[in-house]
């Protein structure tokens, strides 16, 4: 006699939880990617993504064709509400000082060049520019086209038309596009101007400053509160660097700075700031730092017990 096909027995709610979370862990690396270009802070992205998961475990994925989508848009959601909440608690604009949360790893062992394939590296200067963007206008510019999630699910999130979203995207885009010059993306060519900018600096060569400073350079130095200082044009920034060396006693650790060539000085075992700098053509057009204590106590950073 033939046995009767049965269907297979439903798996143990335990094994059902663990597929399902196995199933998110291999898109946390983009949500987190996602959540660092939406909000610029480490701690917030985390949060970010930490909630998408409470979201996917109470909404279970059956139903979902595509999970890696539904979860993007609902990482974009979270990001959204968190930027406005941001914003309508900030009694003052961002101020132009402001440096995101870099983040810093220990030079690469192999090619320098697969550091900028890694998902949290995009420069702090496209980072400072999207700052500056309404919610909606950095959210439809980082998911399409950051992440090319369709305009009809981005639309749906901001809740205006696909053609209104694509015109909060445009926006963005003339923003980021006049804000932020085509920089060298070769890490070896960041790390000569780098390296001439602090042999200058610590031999107090003005003109070799001015050498490899581009003319309209911009120096953020953010430091909490009544310290931080936005420096512009070339011969003030080379100005304050020979100033600063003549008392700086830290050691200078080359590291990349969100895949970028930088340097973490280091003083008795604790970080005093991270730096890193935007090139074209040879010559820093930016010069980024960050230097308040306690946003560095909160950072992972390499060769440290932070």
């Amino acid at each position: 006699m033939t046995e009767p096909m049965t269907s297979p027995p439903e798996p143990p709610p335990a094994d059902a939880a663990a597929r399902l979370a196995d199933r998110f862990e291999e898109h946390r690396g983009q949500l987190r990617a996602v959540a660092y270009r939406m909000l610029g802070s480490l701690a917030e992205a985390e949060d970010a993504v930490q909630e998408t998961w409470l979201r996917l475990d109470r909404a279970g994925a059956d139903g979902v064709d595509n999970l890696g989508g539904w979860l993007t848009t609902v990482t974009g959601r979270i990001c959204l509400d968190l930027l406005r909440s941001r914003t309508a608690r900030r009694e003052e604009p961002m101020p132009d000082t402001f440096v995101p949360d870099p983040v810093v790893r220990a030079l690469p062992r192999t090619d320098p060049e697969q550091e900028a394939l890694h998902t949290d590296s995009v420069g702090l200067a496209l980072l400072v520019v999207l700052e500056r963007l309404e919610p909606a206008e950095r959210l439809a510019f980082v998911l399409h086209d950051l992440f090319a999630v369709p305009f009809d699910d981005i639309a749906a999130i901001v809740e205006r038309t696909p053609a209104a979203t694509r015109q909060l995207a445009s926006r963005a885009r003339r923003r980021v596009r006049d804000a932020t010059p085509a920089a060298d993306p070769d890490l070896g060519r960041q790390r000569a101007a780098l390296d001439a900018f602090l042999a200058a600096s610590r031999a107090g060569d003005f003109e070799a400053l001015l050498a490899v400073l581009h003319p309209d350079v911009v120096l953020r130095a953010d430091a909490g509160a009544g310290l931080s200082r936005l420096v512009r044009g070339a011969r003030t920034v080379a100005e304050q660097a020979r100033l600063y060396q003549r008392t700086a006693t830290a050691e200078a650790r080359p590291v990349t700075v969100n895949g970028a060539a930088g340097l973490l000085a280091v003083r008795g075992g604790r970080p005093e700031s991270v730096l890193t700098v935007t090139v074209v053509d040879g010559r820093i057009t930016g010069l980024y730092i960050l230097a308040d204590p306690e946003r560095l106590a909160r950072l992972e950073l390499p060769g440290l017990d932070t």
